[in-house]
């Protein structure tokens, strides 16, 4: 779950380096002394929890903690804290043997501290954010719900060095899913010891990953990755140190860097365009997707008959010049989008072709004016109006965020250009308010948006479905949840036909525009060339710093 917050963060500043995460092979030619193996990065704020029952993500602690797996290049599950997996016939049983591996604070990682975090994530007290991510698992709904007792959750340890996992059916995407630090252990005894204060300071936890934190206090500025000298891997772990500061714009970070302060420094829009021919210019895509959520309830009866009206949708889809609001509106690198999925996701089983490629229908997102004119004089003339006039909602984090607003302007000149009577009234709004208004379904149009939390297209195919808690404005269409039904369940264990079930899902979905897809994030940075064998992927946890060093 990675929502749209503040634009500014997820257009203009992107991940940030605060989103440092998963791992996997990679080269092994480093060779520098330990002596310079220090990395210094930035944050955009302190860390909210090291807790990750409780984390509303894990950038930064994907390099900390660890799963059965780690992701490592192009989103692939890569050796974690399992050393062997079994899957049954029938898709629905796990066996994970695990290696021989240990907490940083010496303790054995046993099967049990598996079984342990599990049950202590579900439980409603937790209140875990991410809670969603466990359904499909044996009771895992009921557990969440307060229906069941933790104890019944579909995980066991017959042994100190085997989990069982029994899902109520066959998950396709189970093993990406097992590389979220979120599935990983928890060290039980530690958690009693410190009780309220486990995971409230660096010093208050214990770490399974490749590195460790010092210095956290849960507020302050400043603080620190060291290596786990405890890990299982630590050998191929050649990063000592990396320092964290909070830093508050990209203009201080660009200064920050040209002092040889920061190694990694993301850059605004008119950064990019002074620096995209430097040798240190990178480009990081993430499969974050801004898009216009309709309220198909709407309150008011003309807009409610207009956004439930197909030829509307279609009309305000292409009257959108993406190529224009990405490449100069924006211009922070970001791409247009194919359809409702981002691209670089998830590739065809049999012939590994791009998801998004697979989703796109002709005259859903192209820009033509011709064809939107035309959809919008039969749309109005069915809903029997000749204006109309609606409000959009988007999300500020403050007065001087740009990015919500360069959007809302552009949306609001380019329908007001292209689409005779349509009046586009602008309304952004704190995020936190604008979040609650979503819930609460008290907006007109909705400037939406969602980051992938592992790289299979359901990411992102679940929020239409009837019903779903990020469905804000409740679109609803039964032959839609019945290709996700048929795709998650009875052709869950047939990889090339649950991929054609969610191929048809979206060629329906993006036909309706049902949702209308704006733009791909990628946000640009500028990278020491010293810098080696950093991972980035494009969705759930983005960073590994496991194999980097420092040439």
């Amino acid at each position: 779950m990675r929502q749209f917050k503040s634009a500014l963060l997820l257009v203009v500043a992107g991940a940030l380096v605060l989103t440092l995460a998963a791992c996997g092979k990679s080269s092994t030619k480093q060779s520098s002394s330990t002596k310079n193996q220090t990395l210094n990065l930035s944050t955009t704020a302190p860390l909210d929890t090291i807790d990750i029952s409780k984390s509303s993500g894990y950038g930064q602690t994907g390099n900390v903690f660890e799963s059965f797996y780690r992701l490592g290049r192009k989103g692939k599950p890569t050796a974690g804290l399992a050393k062997s997996s079994h899957v049954s016939k029938d898709g629905k049983t796990w066996t994970f043997t695990l290696r021989n591996a240990k907490w940083s604070n010496g303790d054995k990682i046993t099967a049990q501290d598996f079984v342990y975090s599990w049950r202590r994530t579900l439980n409603p007290k937790t209140k875990s954010t991410y809670a969603y991510l466990f359904s499909g698992i044996k009771n895992a709904d009921a557990v969440n719900a307060g229906k069941k007792s933790p104890n019944s959750v579909g995980i066991s340890a017959p042994d100190s060095k085997t989990v069982v996992i029994k899902l109520n059916k066959p998950i396709a995407y189970f093993k990406v899913l097992m590389s979220y630090p979120l599935f990983g252990p928890q060290n039980q005894k530690v958690v009693d010891k410190y009780g309220k204060k486990y995971g409230t300071k660096s010093q208050y936890m214990v770490y399974s990953g490749p590195f460790k934190i010092q210095n956290w206090n849960g507020t302050g500025n400043k603080w620190q990755f060291v290596k786990n000298n405890q890990y299982w891997d630590k050998k191929v772990v050649k990063l000592q140190k990396i320092n964290y500061t909070v830093v508050g714009s990209p203009t201080t970070g660009l200064e920050l860097y040209q002092q040889g302060k920061l190694d990694l420094t993301p850059l605004s829009n008119q950064q990019i365009k002074n620096y995209q021919n430097s040798s240190q210019f990178k480009q990081y895509p993430y499969s974050f997707v801004g898009y216009l959520q309709y309220n198909f309830k709407d309150s008011n009866r003309i807009k409610r008959e207009a956004f439930n009206n197909k030829n509307i949708r279609l009309a305000m889809s292409l009257a959108i010049d993406r190529s224009v609001l990405t490449k100069k509106v924006m211009g922070n690198g970001s791409n247009t989008p194919k359809g409702f999925v981002a691209s670089g996701l998830a590739n065809d089983p049999k012939t590994g072709e791009d998801f998004a490629k697979q989703q796109y229908v002709k005259g859903t997102v192209d820009y033509n004016t011709k064809l939107a004119k035309q959809y919008w004089e039969k749309g109005l003339k069915q809903i029997g109006q000749k204006k109309l006039t609606v409000s959009i909602m988007g999300a500020n984090d403050s007065s001087d965020d740009p990015a919500t607003s360069a959007i809302t302007q552009y949306l609001k000149a380019q329908y007001a250009k292209v689409l005779p009577g349509f009046d586009l009234q602008i309304r952004n709004i704190p995020s936190q308010n604008a979040q609650q208004n979503a819930l609460k379904g008290d907006f007109d149009i909705y400037l939406s948006g969602w980051g992938g939390d592992f790289n299979d297209p359901i990411t992102f195919l679940q929020i239409p479905q009837t019903n779903t808690s990020y469905n804000y404005g409740k679109y609803s269409n039964a032959k839609y949840d019945a290709l996700i039904k048929r795709a998650q369940n009875q052709d869950a264990n047939n990889a090339d036909k649950r991929w054609q079930d969610l191929v048809q899902a979206i060629r329906l979905f993006n036909s309706d525009q049902g949702m209308t897809p704006l733009y791909q994030q990628v946000t640009s940075y500028l990278q020491r060339s010293s810098l080696k064998d950093v991972i980035h992927n494009t969705a759930g946890t983005q960073w590994s710093y496991k194999y980097a060093y420092k040439k």
